[in-house]
This record gives structure tokens, sequence and C-alpha cells, in this order.
């Protein structure tokens, strides 16, 4: 939190003022490279929210965002930067589809859903607990280990499906389709189940997990003793350890449950679209997580916000590139990087800024008037 803005402010107002400067210097760049910036903006909305199969594809990607940025901002209050999420991701992805490859041909739906489920946030759990540890009690700084992690991951899952996982004589790296059990119901079939109709899309079911995801992250973070000894550790680790905080098992409990957020990855992505396990299902996301949880300000609900946010960037900036002539993928990029630029680093800028516009418009509290009455 700045400690010259008001929570409000901080959590609320900064992000927004970020993304509205983040917008203006992009268009600046879009409208010298000779488009219209209100133009783009347009089709980008409308493409991202105009439509129920745009809303669709919008919400599908957030899915995946709310998790990863979740898992960020559980590691920092922690004290810890967690950006291994897209390894975690990946090893969730994995043991969401071994589960599904070895026994959805034979295990009932209510059954075997949960079961990839709990083997995604396991898979993902063990995968950044390894950094956690080393972190905790070997004094290997965790951005180091867990970039390597990323690494190792991915190597991981191509060995895996090359030589393994891949049905004989198919040339495609990716494995056999999953049984009917394995398949998370998309949205417009549980709509339709309801008797609303709603355009096929990668919408799923994780849209329900992922918020309940950053539910529970909230309570566990602000109303729970455990949550409250993590957040200690991450703001003073020899304060907490003076209070009788076990320090280094924090640091352990925090990298375990940011892994199993970003575990949970493959329940949208394997279990609930591609239907089998495949290389690239993750597709930095890992990554775009980080800029997630610094645009809501580490708290559940400015990530449930930024997602949507980024959700409809990735969305909308399809459309753009293909309904406005000379618009290109590369320039939707630029935006997400002006984003994540203004709702990182350049948040130092702006908020004494910001603190300084806030004061002619909210006064300081004046000190209370004396009494009189000598206290001794």
């Amino acid at each position: 939190m700045n400690a010259s803005l008001p929570r409000w402010a901080d959590l609320l107002l900064l992000p927004l003022v970020s993304l509205m400067v983040a917008l203006a210097v992009a268009g600046g760049v879009v409208a010298l490279v000779g488009q219209d910036p209100l133009l783009v903006i347009e089709v980008l909305i409308q493409g991202a929210f105009g439509t129920a199969r745009g809303l669709s594809y919008t919400l599908y990607y957030a899915t995946t965002f709310v998790l990863t940025g979740l898992a960020v901002a559980v590691a920092f209050h922690g004290g810890l930067f967690n950006i291994g999420g897209e390894g975690q991701a990946v090893m969730g992805g994995l043991g969401t589809g071994l589960v599904a490859i070895w026994w959805s041909a034979f295990l009932p739906a209510w059954l075997m859903l949960p079961l990839m489920m709990l083997a995604g946030a396991l898979f993902g759990m063990a995968w950044a607990a390894v950094p956690g540890y080393l972190q905790a009690y070997r004094g290997s700084h965790v951005v180091i280990t867990t970039i390597m992690f990323n690494f190792i991951a991915s190597s991981v899952l191509v060995y895996l499906l090359v030589n393994h996982l891949r049905p004989p004589g198919n040339m495609s790296v990716e494995s056999a389709e999953f049984a009917a059990s394995a398949k998370l119901p998309g949205i417009h079939l549980v709509l339709g189940w309801l008797g609303i109709n709603w355009p096929a899309s990668p919408l799923n079911l994780s849209v329900v997990l992922a918020l309940l995801a950053a539910v529970l992250v909230y309570f566990f973070l602000w109303h729970t003793r455990a949550g409250y000894r993590l957040r200690a550790v991450g703001s003073s680790p020899s304060a907490a350890q003076y209070a009788g905080i076990r320090a280094p098992h924090q640091v352990l409990v925090a990298m375990a449950i940011s892994g199993a957020l970003a575990g949970l990855v493959g329940m949208n992505e394997i279990a609930g679209v591609s239907h089998k396990l495949l290389l690239e299902f993750v597709s930095g996301a890992g990554f775009t997580g980080i800029a997630v949880a610094l645009m809501g300000r580490n708290h559940p609900f400015g990530i449930v916000l930024a997602s949507l946010l980024f959700g409809a960037l990735f969305q909308g900036g399809a459309e753009v590139a293909f309904e406005v002539q000379g618009f290109s993928r590369d320039m939707v990029v630029m935006l997400q990087g002006f984003i994540v630029l203004f709702s990182g680093a350049m948040t130092y800028v702006i908020a004494p800024q910001l603190a300084r516009v806030l004061a002619w418009f909210v006064p300081a509290k004046r000190n209370a008037p004396e009494t009189g009455v000598s206290h001794g």
C-alpha cells in the first residue's frame, strides 16, 4: 500500500488513473502511426463486451488470469516475488491431464473432475514448494529458482508428450482426447440446460472456480490467523520471528498456496477447452498474472477487475487486429505493455501527484482540540 494515499485510493483510484494514463500514451502512439485512437478503443470494447460470444471469450481469458494473478498475490503477501506461475501452471496442467488419461475411461464425472482439480493443485503446489524450501532453508533466491523451474517444467512436459503420452502414429505433440467424464462443461451447455440460449465458446465452469478462489484467498489472507501470520512475515520477517511466528515455515506455506492456485489453470485450459494434454496451453498466462497482480494491487477484488481488463485486451485486441486495417497484433501487445508499465513501476511516479490532488479535495484531519485537562 502507498503510505501517502488512503486505502481506497490506493486500491481503486490509483489503478484507474494509471490505466487512463496508459491508454492516453498508447493512444498517442496509435495516432502517430496513422490510426484513429477512438476507433481502436471503440472496436476493442465492442469486440470484448459488445456480443455474448465476445464477452464469453473475455471471461474465458480472465479466468486464467484470475488464478495466476492470485498466485502472484499470495506469494507477494508472504514477502516473495513468485515469477514461476508459468511453470507451476504447466505442472498443474500435467497433473490434471495425467489423471484424466489414466482414469477418465472408467470413473464418473462427479468423481473425475474433482480428482483432476486436486491433482492440478497438488502438482502446482509441489512444483512451487521446492523453490520455497530453497528460499526458506537454503538461502536461494526465489526469483532465480522460479525462473529456472519455468524452463524445467516446459522441458518435462515436452519429454513426456513426445516419448510417453503421445498416441502411436500421431504426429501432433499431444495426448489422446480424454473420455467424456474428464470434460468440464462449457457455460453455453450449462445455460442451455437452464433454457438459456448462449453461443458456444471456450468459457466453462472454471470461471466459477476462479471466483471461488478469489473469495477464499480474501478470507484466508484477512480473516484467518494463518493468513495474518503469512502477511506478518511478508511485512517484516524479523519482527514476525520475534513474535513467535516461524518465518521459514510461512515462506513455504506462501509458495505452496501460490503454486496450487497457478496449478488450477489446467482446469480451464485442459479440462475445459482442449480436453487433451498439449504443448503451450499456458501461453504466457503465468507472466500476465504478474501484471494482473500489480494492476490489482495484490488484492483479490482488484485482481478480478484487472483480469477482466486483460481478458478484454486479449479478446478485443484480436477483434481490432481483424477489423481495423493496418492495426497489427503487435500494436495490441504494445498497449498491454503500456498498461503493465504504468500499473507497475510508474505508479511510484503517479502516486505522489495523485496524493497532492486528493489533498486539495480531502483536507487533512486536524488534531483534536486540547481540553485543558491535565493528565499528569
